[in-house]
């Protein structure tokens, strides 16, 4: 029992009690970042006027956004090594690994269907594109998005995901090349047993390193999100969109109830995590999607706050990086929405069949947009050449909204695999409850300058116990 209690009071992991007063020493870290989110809400608004004020002037500042995003980027390489290579270096056994990542890949699975099949049925409700009419230059953006974005075998997936030299799946970024290295360095140091403890030890030390330099990166936050905001205001205007309210509306209404209904029920059945408390402690990183609408300038920040909610470091460090590329639960909604949005506007709507047809196609198709802006559209359109080229040309009908809608999809798919990660660790016993609900009641904060727990999931070091008037170690009550 005892335990149980010093796991809820955070002196399981070797936090001191201190941090639980209002002067405590990560509480006043907390309060210095809080002021830079002030300005990314700042920058966006003022990102949003300029816009709208100076559209001709705003589309040049969309380098500031896009040399942000870079930024983060450049860190999602180290971090997923480094959580990987911690997490199932320190695993004993083998199998364990094994059993987590399979049952990850099953729920993502699972949950894709889920998705694109919420998907169809509220695109066949609302039939967003009765009415509509495609227009010559919409069917030549179409056709260059369907050239950019080409459907890749299964064969060249696979491929794909290994690496040509051990060093370029850290240059070239790719999320799923980089999780294999990791994978077969853990597996390895795992093999050492103690000879491996060094490296281990060093890995933990380059991990610190890393987590710094990606909060130094985060004061650059508001500029990219200005830049990024003003160049999408600037390019797309008003105008424009008053025609696909009705997709963009139905759409996020739909992101929503998935992420609330299907989501929220499945984690407070499972767990008993509520999905408000969830959403709330990774405020901050829905902040930045939603200034960058890509789900990948988050992704090192969702591996250290699940880390300090009490989910494993194996678990984490597998679930999170495989759940960027297989687990899109706001890109699968889109696929089978959009799909049907382009066939009704060009006056050849999809039978049931077709669109069952198109529900198995997606759910494969899906896991090659890898939460990256713009993704969405090149995988719908090299879907629909792959199934109905026919439809191809009415994807240039939506690439005027797709730059908002993709603002929904980043955010759906990173609650997706917020979720995903808390249930994996509740199902392989992998998910400390008692350290999430002092978490998530704000009494264990997240340490914005470092981004790393270093008691978690490790011995516990010397607790630091409050004193009492008189002068006797207490436990408290449960």
């Amino acid at each position: 029992m005892n335990a149980r209690v010093t796991g809820v009071t955070g002196l399981r992991h070797g936090l001191p009690e201190r941090l639980h007063h209002p002067g405590g020493t990560v509480a006043a870290r907390r309060d210095r970042t809080h002021y830079l989110y002030i300005a990314v809400i700042a920058a966006v608004l003022l990102g949003i006027i300029t816009g709208f004020a100076a559209p001709g002037t705003a589309v040049e500042l969309k380098p500031l956004g896009t040399g942000f995003v870079n930024l983060i980027k450049m860190m999602i390489s180290p971090v997923i090594f480094c959580t990987i290579v911690l997490g199932v270096g320190s695993v004993r056994k083998a199998a364990k690994v094994g059993a987590v990542g399979g049952l990850a890949l099953g729920y993502f699975m699972v949950m894709s269907t889920v998705a694109l099949a919420i998907g169809l049925l509220v695109g066949n409700l609302l039939e967003p594109g009765s009415g509509l009419h495609l227009t010559e230059a919409a069917a030549k953006a179409g056709a260059a998005q369907a050239k950019a974005g080409g459907a890749e075998s299964t064969t060249e997936f696979l491929l794909g995901v290994v690496p040509k030299t051990l060093v370029s799946a850290f240059t070239e970024g790719q999320v799923l090349q980089t999780l294999l290295v990791a994978l077969l360095c853990g597996f390895a140091l795992q093999a050492m047993g103690a000879a491996g403890e060094p490296v281990l030890r060093g890995i933990g030390h380059v991990q610190k390193l890393v987590f710094r330099v990606l909060a130094m990166i985060m004061w650059a936050a508001p500029v990219g999100a200005f830049g990024a905001i003003a160049a999408l205001v600037g390019a797309t205007g008003v105008d424009a969109l008053k025609s696909l309210a009705v997709i963009m509306i139905g759409f996020y209404t739909t992101c929503l109830l998935f992420v609330f209904l299907v989501l929220g029920t499945l984690l407070r059945v499972c767990t008993g995590v509520s999905i408000f408390a969830l959403l709330r402690y990774l405020g901050r990183e829905f902040l930045l999607i939603l200034s960058t609408s890509s789900s990948e300038s988050a992704l090192p920040r969702l591996i250290a706050k699940m880390e300090h909610l009490g989910v494993s470091k194996p678990v984490t460090g597998i679930t999170v990086p495989t759940g960027y590329s297989f687990n899109l639960d706001g890109t699968a909604i889109y696929l089978t929405m959009a799909s049907l949005f382009v066939a009704e506007a060009m006056d050849k709507p999809l039978s049931l069949g077709e669109q069952a047809s198109l529900l198995v196609f997606m759910i494969i198709a899906s896991k090659g947009a890898a939460g990256v802006t713009g993704a969405g559209l090149a995988t719908l359109a090299g879907g629909l050449q792959s199934h109905r080229p026919e439809l191809v040309d009415g994807v240039g009908l939506i690439v005027g909204i797709d730059r908002f809608m993709s603002e929904a999809r980043a955010l759906t798919n990173f609650a997706g695999n917020a979720v995903a990660t808390v249930l994996v660790g509740t199902w392989t016993k992998e998910f400390d409850k008692a350290r999430a609900a002092e978490v998530l009641a704000g009494r264990l904060p997240f340490d914005e300058t470092t981004l790393v727990d270093d008691g978690h999931g490790e011995a516990p070091a010397a607790p630091v116990p409050a004193q009492p008037a008189d002068g006797k170690d207490t436990v408290p009550a449960a």
